[in-house]
């Protein structure tokens, strides 16, 4: 009789865990990364979601686009190449090239912190960076401060993922050029820069590095 009731248990413990674990797969906008548990991974876009475009650079936008949803329909690569970036975080990162038989199309490079984390993708055109998408999370908290820290420390908060601050930049480029920034942070939007130089300096060095992984 004991026997049974302990394997009933069982049963429902694990149907439970079961249902419970389907609802946070099926819910959950991030997961955690297998290679760190104490990581949150983001996840990567898939569609390109402007809140607006500049008439004026409409038509201009177009093939930038175009090539954006081309390179995110492809389901079979010649080649996947995986690479680890040290030193540039806490918890470190890593970039995944894609490749065809035309050449390296895209890469995505994540980079994990305590404090944050940062997702980068880069979309090629040609041989040359056409879009690159940027999406931050900085956390309210650090990772490692749960609801023990709060307490110990007085504090009204523990680390929660759904009250990170996020901040998406898109950015256009046109013959290695930077045509069209849009930044969005929270609900709020502005569109354009006034750092479009700098923006581009800083987009084609981190690039350049990322490609020293595989050459």
């Amino acid at each position: 009789m004991k026997n049974r009731f302990l394997h009933g248990v069982f049963i429902i413990l694990f149907s439970l865990s079961f249902v419970y674990a389907q609802k946070s797969r099926d819910q959950a906008s991030v997961f955690f990364n297998t290679k760190a548990q104490d990581t949150v991974k983001i996840g990567e876009t898939l569609i390109d979601k402007d809140i607006t475009v500049s008439k004026s650079l409409k038509n201009r936008i177009k093939p930038i686009q175009a090539n954006f949803k081309r390179i995110n329909s492809v389901t079979k690569w010649t080649a996947v190449k995986k690479k680890d970036i040290e030193g540039e975080s806490a918890e470190g990162g890593e970039a995944t090239f894609y490749y065809t038989d035309k050449g390296l199309q895209k890469v995505i490079a994540k980079n994990y912190g305590e404090i944050g984390q940062k997702l980068t993708e880069y979309y090629l055109l040609n041989g040359q960076l056409s879009f690159v998408f940027e999406k931050e999370y900085r956390y309210n908290r650090p990772l490692f401060y749960d609801a023990k820290a709060m307490k110990e420390n007085n504090d009204t908060e523990a680390f929660d993922l759904k009250k990170s601050k996020i901040t998406m930049t898109r950015n256009y480029f046109e013959n290695g050029n930077i045509i069209m920034i849009t930044n969005t942070t929270g609900r709020g939007f502005s569109i354009g820069a006034d750092y479009p130089a700098e923006q581009k300096e800083k987009i084609r060095e981190d690039f350049k590095r990322l490609l020293k992984l595989v050459n």
